[in-house]
């Protein structure tokens, strides 16, 4: 049975990863997000539902348009596949909730799952366009706020008072990032980057947030000298590289296994 649950789950992550995808191929371009079919990109033919099935489709079609054969872009699979391995993820995650409450299962749930969802389309658009938007960077903000009055552990009341040091924990961490934007007036550090670290420091608390700011560095900086070493284009130490993706992967990691590295939590209380 669980089984099934979670194949369900992971098939309904695919589709809402193909939503996504038309989220950050529309967004800032003047277009509806849900209104009007979706069209190939090359000779704008109007897609039929066959054609629109997450993965699916593009592997029975060879990655290319029915019409035109010109190619299909890799990241609307790339994006389905990791937003269904997402959903599967948080589902496994607050599996242990599920044997306490069907009701908070499904509330935090659906909580995470959006929050997840909207920065996949955070951690693609940065990477095609090296850029944060301020509408959704400001979104995570006030729903990382939000999260501080929930229960993420699903042991206690769903609603609950946050404490002075979960309150302060985005601030404090966002603060070094703002920091390094003035100084560097944006050559080492995006604003952008900062406004994100403010929500994740509200969403996981101090020690868990730094954990996970902590693991996108390392991360980074792995991702950042293999691409130096192993790409073949022209790629130096100057060529910029979206910090934005490793933050928010970090986020994940420290998230859904609760890697704490440094346990300040036991010294503030």
């Amino acid at each position: 049975m669980e089984t099934i649950a979670f194949v369900f789950i992971f098939l309904l992550g695919t589709i809402i990863g193909s939503f996504l995808n038309v989220v950050i191929y529309r967004f800032n371009t003047g277009k509806t997000l849900v209104k009007g079919g979706s069209i190939c990109m090359t000779c704008n033919k109007k897609l039929c539902w066959y054609e629109l099935i997450p993965v699916f489709s593009f592997l029975i079609q060879s990655g290319k348009c029915r019409k035109c054969a010109s190619n299909i872009s890799h990241q609307y699979p790339i994006v389905e596949l990791a937003t269904g391995l997402l959903f599967a993820l948080l589902a496994v995650h607050f599996l242990p909730i599920l044997l306490i409450s069907q009701f908070k299962f499904i509330f935090l749930m659906s909580i995470y799952a959006f929050v997840f969802s909207l920065l996949m389309v955070i951690v693609v658009y940065d990477i095609r366009h090296k850029i944060i938007p301020d509408k959704l960077v400001y979104a995570f903000i006030l729903i990382s706020f939000l999260l501080l009055f929930i229960d993420s552990t699903g042991l206690n009341s769903i609603f609950i008072l946050p404490t002075f040091m979960n309150v302060l924990a985005g601030p404090i961490l966002a603060s070094p990032f703002a920091l390094l934007w003035l100084v560097s007036r944006g050559a080492w550090m995006g604003l952008g980057d900062a406004k994100l670290v403010l929500g994740i420091g509200w969403m996981l608390g101090l020690s868990t947030a730094l954990t996970a700011v902590t693991l996108s560095f390392w991360i980074g900086a792995i991702v950042s000298v293999s691409l130096l070493l192993l790409s073949s284009k022209k790629m130096n130490m100057k060529t910029e590289v979206p910090f934005a993706p490793f933050l928010i992967i970090g986020t994940l990691v420290a998230f859904l296994y609760n890697i704490d590295i440094f346990s300040l939590a036991s010294i503030f209380n």
